[in-house]
C-alpha cells in the first residue's frame, strides 16, 4: 500500500451484521474505585506521559480497544471509566449521534460549570436530540454562510499584521515567538468577522486573546499539566486535577468578552431572535463559539500548521512556493479558484490536521447495547458506557497510512485523496459535511480554507524559514528562527477576487 493509498474499504461500517470478526471481551482493567483512577492519572500526567500512556496498554493488551481511566477522574468526574478507541476502524463509530449521545461530554468524563458561559448550556454540550442543538447549529451556519465573501480578505488583512510583527521580532530580536502573534491574529480575525470590526474599537482593546486563554485554562485544566519542575507532581495535581477551579476567577473578564460581542455582533444577533432564540441564549454561544471553539482551535491549529511545513524542509517550501505563486499570478489574485487548483497546498494543510488535529479526544456514551469493530475482532459495549478516541492514534493507524508517523506532504494528493475518510480532526470524517443532526464542526470548511491561506501568504512573501519548536499546555511551540524573503514580493500587486 502506498502513502496515497488504501486497502481498506471507503465508508467501512462499523455496525455490520456480516462482519465475521471473532468477538472479544474489551481487555483491560480500571482498577479499584477511586484508586484505580488516581494511578490512572498520575500514570496519564506524570509517570508515563500522555502518548506512552496509550501506548503501553495497546502492547500490553494487544489491543487498539480497551478499558482505562481517562482524566479527569475523582473527584471532578463521576465515572472516569471509558473504552479506549484508538484505530480508524472503531473510533468513527463515536460519529454516530443515532447510537452516541453527545450531551454534556465535549471535555470528557466532566463538564465545566454553566457559569463559564452565563448560566447556558451551550451548544457544544448539547445532544442533536435536543431541540436548542438544531437552532443554535442553523445559526451558526447561516452567519459564516452570511460571511463566505469576507472569509479570505480579512483573513489576509489580519495575516498582513503577522507577518510585520514577525519580520520586526526576527530582525530585531533574533526570533520570533509564533504562538503569541498567532494568537493575536487568531482573535482579531475571529472578531471582526464576527463583529465587522477591529477588537482594539471596543472595551477589549489588545486584551482579547489573554482575557480568553485564562477563561480557556479554568475549563481546561483538569486535561493539561504545566510540566513546571519546581511543582511537585502531587500539589498540581491537587490543583488542578481534584477539584474544579471556579469561575469567578474569571467573572470580569468575562463579561468584557460578552459585553464586547453583545455590542457588536448585532446582525447575527438580530437574527438569533427572528430564529426563536433568546438574544442572551445567543451571545453566550456566540462567544463559546468565537472563544472556545474558533480561537481555542486556532491557537494549536497555525502552531501545528508552520510546525510541520518548517520542519519539512527547504525542498518542501520550494515546492509549496512554486505551486503557490504560478497559481497565483495564472488566476489573478488569491481567489477560491486559485486555492482549489493547490494540490500540494491542499495536501499539506490535510496532512497537518492528520499528524496534529487541534482537538485529539473525542468522547460519547453508548444510547444502545452495540457491538463495535476494531481491525482484528469485535467488542460489545453496553448501553450507558463511555467511549473514548483518541484521535492521533487513530489518524495514525498503521493499517491505513504508510509510513504514519511521518509527515508526508504529498499523502493526500491524486488517488490519496480517498484517504481523507480516515481524517477525523473536525468530529467526522473530512469527506463529510456538518449538518443539523450532527456533531461535525460547523465551521469545518473554514478551518481548511484559512490553513491554505496561511500557506499561500507565507510562500507569497518568503522562500524558506527555520523554526525551534516544543511544547506548550495544549499544542506544540513554534519559534521562528530566520525569515528568507522573496526578493521581488509585492504584496499591493496581489489582489483578492471574491
Amino acid at each position: 500500500m502506498s502513502s496515497s493509498s488504501s486497502s481498506l474499504p471507503l465508508n467501512f461500517d462499523n455496525s455490520s451484521s456480516s462482519s465475521k470478526l471473532p468477538l472479544r471481551s474489551i481487555p483491560g482493567d480500571c482498577g479499584l474505585p477511586f484508586f484505580g483512577p488516581i494511578k490512572d492519572r498520575f500514570d496519564y500526567f506524570y509517570n508515563e506521559g500522555r502518548d506512552q500512556f496509550f501506548r503501553t496498554r495497546m502492547q500490553k493488551y494487544q489491543s487498539t480497544v480497551f478499558r482505562a481511566n481517562i482524566p479527569a477522574g475523582p473527584s471532578l468526574a463521576s465515572n472516569p471509566n471509558v473504552t479506549v478507541l484508538l484505530d480508524a476502524i472503531s473510533f468513527p463509530i463515536l460519529f454516530d449521534t443515532s447510537r452516541i449521545e453527545k450531551r454534556n461530554v465535549l471535555d470528557g468524563t466532566y463538564m465545566p460549570s454553566t457559569a463559564f458561559t452565563g448560566g447556558y448550556r451551550v451548544c457544544a454540550y448539547l445532544d442533536p436530540s435536543e431541540p436548542n442543538h438544531a437552532l443554535l447549529k442553523r445559526l451558526f451556519m447561516s452567519s459564516l454562510a452570511a460571511r463566505h465573501h469576507n472569509f479570505i480578505p480579512v483573513f489576509r488583512s489580519c495575516l498582513t499584521e503577522l507577518f510585520t510583527t514577525l519580520e520586526d521580532d526576527v530582525s530585531s530580536k533574533g526570533k520570533a515567538d509564533f504562538n503569541g502573534i498567532s494568537d493575536n491574529m487568531s482573535f482579531n480575525f475571529v472578531f471582526k468577522l464576527f463583529c465587522d470590526k477591529h477588537p482594539s474599537e471596543t472595551e477589549l482593546g489588545s486584551n482579547g486573546p489573554n482575557l480568553v486563554t485564562k477563561w480557556l485554562f479554568l475549563q481546561l485544566a483538569p486535561l493539561i499539566t504545566l510540566g513546571l519542575s519546581m511543582l511537585p507532581n502531587v500539589v498540581e495535581d491537587l490543583l488542578l486535577h481534584t477539584f474544579p477551579l471556579p469561575s469567578l476567577f474569571v467573572k470580569s473578564d468575562y463579561k468584557k468578552l460578552y459585553h464586547a460581542f453583545y455590542a457588536s455582533a448585532s446582525s447575527i444577533l438580530d437574527e438569533a431572535e427572528g430564529m426563536g432564540i433568546k438574544r442572551d441564549e445567543a451571545c453566550h454561544n456566540l462567544v463559546f463559539l468565537a472563544g472556545f471553539n474558533a480561537y481555542g482551535g486556532m491557537k494549536t491549529l497555525f502552531p501545528a500548521l508552520i510546525k510541520s511545513v518548517g520542519l519539512a524542509g527547504e525542498k518542501l517550501h520550494g515546492q509549496l512556493a512554486d505551486e503557490i505563486r504560478s497559481i497565483v499570478k495564472a488566476e489573478g489574485g488569491v481567489t477560491f479558484a486559485a486555492l482549489d487548483k493547490m494540490a500540494l497546498t491542499k495536501s499539506v494543510v490535510y496532512e497537518a490536521l492528520r499528524i496534529e488535529p487541534p482537538v485529539p479526544f473525542q468522547y460519547g456514551k453508548v444510547k444502545e447495547d452495540m457491538v463495535i469493530h476494531s481491525h482484528d475482532a469485535a467488542f460489545e459495549i453496553k448501553k450507558g458506557e463511555m467511549i473514548f478516541g483518541y484521535q492521533p492514534f487513530a489518524t495514525k493507524d498503521p493499517k491505513v497510512f504508510d509510513n504514519p508517523e511521518e509527515f508526508v506532504a504529498h499523502r493526500f494528493m491524486g488517488d490519496g485523496e480517498k484517504l481523507l475518510e480516515y481524517v477525523y480532526w473536525s468530529n467526522g470524517r473530512e469527506s463529510d459535511d456538518p449538518t443539523v443532526e450532527n456533531k461535525q464542526c460547523p465551521a469545518k470548511d473554514l478551518v481548511v480554507l484559512l490553513s491554505r491561506v496561511m500557506l499561500v501568504e507565507f510562500f507569497l512573501r518568503y522562500d524558506t524559514f527555520d523554526i525551534e519548536c516544543g511544547t506548550l499546555l495544549l499544542g506544540s511551540s513554534v519559534t521562528f528562527k530566520s525569515l528568507t524573503k522573496q526578493p521581488t514580493f509585492d504584496h499591493k500587486s496581489i489582489t483578492h477576487v471574491s
